[in-house]
């Protein structure tokens, strides 16, 4: 189990694996010896968007990560904020990361993302707008659904549905493994 606490936030004693009863029986999560905090390490809920662009008749915009190695293009996604709905924060997401403002949003479903121990919950965005990419956003593409192709983790599953949900079958690309 990796986690960034190592000492408790309470009384600062290193923190320990440790099996203890709770609803449904024994969980092993880090715990303090002496104060009993609890680290339970939950997913982090993650709003991400298929943005359809409502001037290009039907066609999506997709953009790079400025971090991402390569050419990988994705989803618009972002954390939600305290404070706001689910619909409100990829709206806000949407508008911070390219300028375009939603005009519709429908979900697309809910996906697991273990790896980054994330909650993916997918919109589909109706926005327009001139495009103007934020400084986390090396450069954005606008493809026809047709030829899009989704990737095995997170996003790359609710862009599928979405295109299924069209009548589009989902054409794949395998990423490289991660070590």
């Amino acid at each position: 189990m990796s986690s960034p606490f190592k000492f408790c936030p309470s009384c600062a004693t290193p923190l320990q694996l440790q099996s203890a009863d709770e609803d449904g029986g024994a969980k092993t999560r880090l715990r303090c010896p002496s104060c009993t905090w609890t680290h339970w390490n939950n997913p982090t809920p993650v709003l991400a968007a298929v943005i359809e662009l409502a001037d290009r008749d039907g066609q999506l915009l997709l953009a790079r990560n400025a971090a991402w190695p390569g050419k990988m293009f994705g989803l618009i996604t972002g954390f939600m904020e305290a404070g706001e709905t689910p619909q409100e924060g990829i709206a806000r997401e949407v508008a911070e990361e390219t300028a375009l403002s939603v005009d519709a949003l429908q979900l697309i479903g809910v996906y697991d993302f273990q790896r980054m121990n994330q909650v993916i919950i997918a919109y589909h965005a109706l926005a327009r707008g001139v495009v103007k990419l934020s400084p986390e956003l090396a450069e954005y593409r606008i493809f026809a659904p047709a030829n899009v192709r989704c990737w095995r983790a997170g996003t790359g599953y609710a862009l599928a549905d979405w295109l299924t949900a069209r009548g589009h079958t989902p054409q794949w690309i395998e990423l490289p493994a991660r070590h």
